[in-house]
């Protein structure tokens, strides 16, 4: 989704007990451990987070212990196949469209977790190499104490109000970021009409963030009026941030926008503990963690089965009334994202 590397658990310890192992003759498959890459946004900063109530929980019941590597969606692909001919990582979780990207560049192998027969065909692969664990939605936020109301449209956004007071993350590295060029594309009907609204939204942004997490707390505080982010992600931040607020921008005269962009989760080709990759994947798909997701997490449930009534999935559901969800073309985008970003980057000078 997001941010720098910030690894939670130590990689580097993971690194040399694998060389031990490999060293005395004993198969690292036979660790009780699981390696989880992933997007920032379901771990909990004070360890309050979906991540944390599944992880321990998984932990419990199977005396598996899971070790976390955060990053942006395209720094955890790019990690991973940096690490082909070593593979470190188990389970890949990522945002489109670099989850489509990591299975083209076969980083994932087939798997279909226990659940996954309940999730939407919109939200899996078709050859089982990926399932979303969580969904969600792109998003905007803005400082409610500041803004006595939501921005509406794009074009206010070009307002001297909002000069070095905006700032949305890098496209191509963050998945919110480039959730930004996909929303724009579509809301403005192209790609170059897209990057000629982003080359006149420049002169008010603040510059290139690779996280997208740390931008809410910059806007709570003040220091910038408006960012990116996404639903669950700021929901959740929300709950310790009283000034964060969410909204989807619109075209003048027209209805505010957004798509789906789902945590999806994978298996990495010749991962060192598959049979623990697998194990954790049919966890988080289990019926207990997906009613989980609203409540604890922030987010909506990635099963159509799981239907929960809590606070929170009332809260989200009332979110997303009158914004009109339009599903965006990821195999294009698959195949020209390397395009578009560098058409951003020609635009905004980046």
């Amino acid at each position: 989704m997001h941010t720098n590397l910030k690894p939670v658990a130590a990689v580097a310890g993971s690194l040399a007990l694998a060389a031990s192992l490999t060293a005395c003759g004993t198969a690292a498959a036979d660790e009780k451990v699981v390696t989880v890459y992933s997007a920032d946004g379901l771990k909990g900063e004070n360890g309050d987070g979906w991540y944390d109530k599944v992880f321990k929980d998984f932990e419990k019941e199977t005396g598996i212990k899971v070790k976390y590597v955060e990053g942006g969606s395209g720094e955890m692909v790019q990690r991973a196949l940096r690490e082909k001919s070593n593979t470190q990582a188990d389970v890949l979780v990522t945002l489109p469209p670099f989850i489509q990207q990591a299975d083209s560049k076969g980083l994932l192998q087939g798997y279909e977790p226990e659940g996954s027969d309940k999730v939407g065909g919109a939200d899996k692969s078709g050859d089982g190499k990926w399932t979303s664990v969580v969904n969600n939605y792109f998003g905007f936020v803005y400082n409610k104490k500041e803004l006595a109301t939501a921005p509406k449209t794009w074009e206010e956004l070009l307002k001297g109000t909002y000069k070095n007071k905006l700032q949305y993350s890098t496209p191509g590295v963050a998945g919110d970021g480039t959730a930004v060029v996909i929303k724009a594309m579509h809301d403005f009907g192209g790609q170059e009409p897209a990057m000629d609204y982003l080359k006149k939204l420049q002169s008010n942004n603040v510059g290139p963030s690779s996280s997208t997490s740390k931008l809410a707390p910059k806007v709570d505080k003040g220091e910038i009026l408006v960012a990116n982010g996404d639903v669950q992600m700021n929901f959740a931040q929300s709950r310790s941030m009283p000034n964060l607020a969410i909204w989807f921008p619109a075209r003048d005269g027209g209805r505010p926008t957004t798509f789906a962009l789902p945590y999806a989760a994978g298996l990495v080709t010749k991962a060192p503990h598959s049979d623990n990759g697998r194990k954790l994947l049919d966890f988080m798909l289990s019926r207990q963690a997906q009613q989980q997701v609203s409540e604890i997490g922030g987010g909506f449930p990635a099963r159509s089965d799981v239907k929960p009534v809590d606070a929170n999935a009332i809260a989200l559901a009332e979110l997303l009334q009158g914004v009109d969800v339009f599903e965006p073309d990821w195999k294009d985008i698959d195949k020209n994202l390397p395009a578009y970003i560098d058409a951003w980057k020609s635009a905004t000078g980046s």
